[in-house]
C-alpha cells in the first residue's frame, strides 16, 4: 500500500486530493497549521478507510517540521511514495498597497515552503522511485494587476518544479506540476456555494493526481494546465 504526504491537506484542493487517494487504496498524511481542521479532516478520511490517514501539524516555512513529518510517516508506514506540495496562500492588491509582511508570507509559503517539503522528502522518495507533484496555478504563466506577490510565487514555483524535474529524473523520481484555474475552495476566505459549480472541484484535481500516479513510468506529463470547461 503506497503512502503520500500532502501539504495543506486539511481543506480545499489538498483535502480533495487526499480523499481521492485514500479511496484508491493509498495511505495519506495531511499537514496544516490548524489542529482542529486537521483532526476533522483526518476523521473524515479515516471514515472512508480506517487507519488510512494521519494529520500532522506543520508550517511549510520550517524545514525541520517537514523533516519531522517525513520521519513520522516512515515510522508509521515504512515508506513515502509521493509528495503533493499543495500548501499555499494568496495576498492580492496593487504593489503600492502590498505590505512587506504579505509579500514575505506569500513567497515563504508558496515557494520556499515547496523547497522545504521537497528537501525533506528526497531521500525517502529515492528509495521508492517516487513522485513529486506541486500544485501551482495558471497565475504561474498569466500575470494580472494586483497579483505581484502571488504571480511571483507561482512563476517561481513553475521554474522550480521544472528544474527539479531535470535534477531528480536520474534517481527515477518523477516530478510534475498541476496549474489550475478557478477552483471551488475556501482559498483567500471564500466559502464555496452552488454558484461555484462551474469551477473546477477539488476532487477533479485529486483525479488528475491519481492519473499521474498510475501512469506508465515511461511517460511524464511535466506540466498540466487545467481550466473550467465553461467559465462564467
Amino acid at each position: 500500500m503506497k503512502t503520500a504526504l500532502i501539504t495543506g491537506g486539511s481543506k480545499g484542493i489538498g483535502y480533495g486530493i487526499a480523499e481521492v487517494l485514500i479511496k484508491n487504496g493509498w495511505n495519506v498524511a495531511i499537514t496544516g497549521r490548524s489542529a482542529n481542521q486537521l483532526e476533522e479532516a483526518s476523521a473524515k478520511l479515516n471514515a472512508i478507510r480506517p487507519d488510512g490517514a494521519i494529520g500532522l501539524i506543520a508550517d511549510v516555512r520550517h524545514l525541520y517540521q517537514q523533516e519531522k513529518n517525513v520521519e513520522t510517516i516512515l515510522h508509521k508506514w515504512g515508506h513515502l511514495d509521493a509528495l503533493i506540495a499543495n500548501a499555499g496562500v494568496g495576498h492580492f492588491g496593487a504593489v503600492e498597497a502590498l505590505s512587506p509582511e504579505h509579500w514575505q508570507e506569500t513567497i515563504d509559503i508558496n515557494l520556499t515552503g515547496v523547497f522545504n517539503s521537497v528537501k525533506a522528502s528526497i531521500e525517502a522518495l529515492k528509495k521508492t522511485k517516487g513522485y513529486i507533484i506541486t500544485i501551482g496555478s495558471l497565475a504561474g504563466t498569466n500575470f494580472f494587476a494586483g497579483g505581484s506577490a502571488y504571480n511571483a510565487s507561482k512563476f517561481g514555483l513553475l521554474g522550480f518544479t521544472q528544474a527539479i524535474m531535470l535534477d531528480l529524473r536520474h534517481h527515477q523520481i518523477k516530478v510534475s506540476t498541476i496549474m489550475p484555474g478557478s477552483v471551488a475552495t475556501e482559498f483567500n476566505g471564500h466559502m464555496p456555494t452552488e454558484k461555484d459549480e462551474w469551477k473546477i472541484q477539488p476532487a477533479d484535481i485529486g483525479q488528475l493526481v491519481m492519473d499521474l500516479l498510475t501512469m506508465n513510468p515511461r511517460t511524464l506529463p511535466s506540466k498540466i494546465e487545467v481550466r473550467p470547461s465553461l467559465p462564467k
